[in-house]
C-alpha cells in the first residue's frame, strides 16, 4: 500500500452503503471496497467483455488494493434467524412457527414473509438486522486493517464533509478541516474498541417517552478522485438513506421489490372441508351424467311421441276452447309421469267430527 497515495484522515464510508452490499454479496455477485479511498466496486456481469476483463486485470494487479466482500452462507443468515427468534421474539406460538420456517426449503423468504404479516415483529426484526449488521461489517473492516469512520455516525455539515472528501490526501489544510481530522481519528478508535462489538446496553433510570422524530440523515456528494478508468463504470453509489429499505432476501434488491411480491401474491387459503365439499358435488355431477344414458334417452322420447300420436284432433281442438281448462299437452305429461299411490283408506285422512259433552258450571248459593 505504500505506492498508494495517503488518506491523511480516516476513510469516511456509508455505512449504509456497506450494509447493503454485505446483504446483496452472494456467489454470482462480487462487491470490492477501494482501501484507498473506500469507493466500492460492484462487478457487473452484464458489462462488455472488455469492460470485465480490463476490471478483473486491474484487481489481480492490484490485489492489495481492493478487498473482496464476504459472502453471506447459509449458515450465517440461519445464525441471524435464529438468534433474532431467540432474544426478540417473546409469544410462544409465534416462535415455534418461527422455528419451523426456518427449517423448511426456502427459509429466507418464508422467514421474511411471516415477519412482514406481522407488523409487531417488523420493527424488531429490522432493528436486529441492522445492529447485527453492522458488528459484522465492523468485524471485517478491523480484519481488513482500515482505518474509517462512518459517515452516518458524523454530526457534521455538508460543507465540511465536502471539504474532508476534497482534501483527502492533501497534507497541508486549513485550521479546521485539521481540528476535524484530529476528531475523527478519535472516533475511529472507538470503532476498534470492545464495546464496538458488543454494545452494552445503557444503565440507570430510562429516559421519559418522547414522540420519536426521525430526521432523514444529510448525505452528501461522492467525490473520488483516484478512481480508475477502467473501474469507473463499476462503481457502486447507490443513495440509501435508511436501513430499512435493505433486505434480507435472496431475490429481491429492494424493500419496495419485495413488498410488491408479497401484494400480488394470492394469500387466500382455501379451506379443505369447502373444497372437500366441491369435489363431492363434482362426482355427484359426474354419477348423474352416467345414470341419464343414450338408451333412455331415446326411449322417453318415443314414448312422448306415440302419445302425442294417440291424440285426437277433436282434444285439440277442444284445447282451445274457453270452456276445457286443461290441455291436450298437459293430459300427455300426466300420462307420461308416474301416478301418485291412492291411499288406502281416505276416510282417515278426513277428520271426524267428534261430540263433546258441555261442561255445566256450578251454580253459587247467594
Amino acid at each position: 500500500m505504500s505506492k498508494y497515495p495517503q488518506a491523511q484522515n480516516p476513510l469516511l464510508l456509508r455505512y449504509h452503503r456497506l450494509m447493503d452490499a454485505f446483504a446483496k454479496s452472494d456467489d454470482e455477485r462480487d462487491f470490492y471496497l477501494d482501501k484507498v479511498e473506500g469507493f466500492i466496486v460492484y462487478v457487473d456481469l452484464d458489462k462488455g467483455e472488455k469492460e470485465l476483463a480490463d476490471l478483473d486485470k486491474e484487481i489481480s494487479v492490484h490485489n492489495k488494493r481492493y478487498a473482496l466482500l464476504p459472502k453471506m452462507t447459509f449458515y450465517e443468515t440461519k445464525k441471524f434467524m435464529e438468534g433474532f427468534i431467540n432474544e426478540k421474539v417473546y409469544d410462544i406460538d409465534t416462535k415455534e412457527k418461527l422455528l419451523d420456517i426456518i427449517q423448511s426449503r426456502e427459509a429466507r423468504d418464508n422467514f421474511l414473509e411471516f415477519i412482514y404479516d406481522h407488523h409487531t415483529e417488523l420493527e424488531k426484526w429490522q432493528q436486529y438486522y441492522v445492529e447485527r449488521s453492522r458488528i459484522r461489517i465492523i468485524e471485517w473492516l478491523r480484519l481488513q486493517e482500515i482505518l474509517f469512520v462512518f459517515e452516518e455516525d458524523l454530526d457534521l455539515n455538508k460543507n465540511m464533509m465536502e471539504k474532508l472528501k476534497r482534501y483527502l490526501f492533501d497534507v497541508k489544510v486549513s485550521k479546521d478541516i485539521a481540528a476535524v481530522r484530529e476528531a475523527l481519528y478519535v472516533k475511529a478508535k472507538t470503532y476498534y474498541s470492545n464495546e464496538a462489538l458488543n454494545p452494552r446496553p445503557k444503565r440507570g433510570r430510562p429516559p421519559k417517552q418522547v414522540a420519536k422524530v426521525e430526521i432523514e440523515p444529510q448525505v452528501t456528494v461522492d467525490m473520488y478522485t483516484m478512481v480508475p478508468s477502467c473501474c469507473r463504470t463499476f462503481l457502486y453509489l447507490p443513495d440509501i438513506t435508511n436501513a430499512a429499505s435493505i433486505t434480507f432476501s435472496a431475490k429481491f434488491d429492494t424493500e419496495a421489490q419485495l413488498l410488491a411480491s408479497l401484494r400480488g401474491s394470492s394469500r387466500i387459503k382455501v379451506d379443505t372441508k369447502l373444497q372437500a365439499l366441491s369435489e363431492r358435488l363434482e362426482s355427484l355431477r359426474h354419477l348423474s351424467t352416467r345414470l341419464t344414458t343414450p338408451a333412455d334417452s331415446s326411449s322417453l322420447a318415443s314414448q312422448g311421441v306415440k302419445h302425442l300420436k294417440q291424440v285426437t284432433p277433436e282434444a285439440t281442438v277442444s284445447a282451445h276452447q274457453p270452456e276445457n281448462k286443461k290441455s291436450s299437452i298437459s293430459e300427455v305429461v300426466k300420462d307420461l309421469l308416474p301416478s301418485r299411490k291412492k291411499s288406502a283408506d281416505p276416510a282417515k285422512k278426513k277428520g271426524e267430527t267428534k261430540t263433546v259433552t258441555q261442561i255445566r258450571k256450578p251454580h253459587r248459593k247467594g
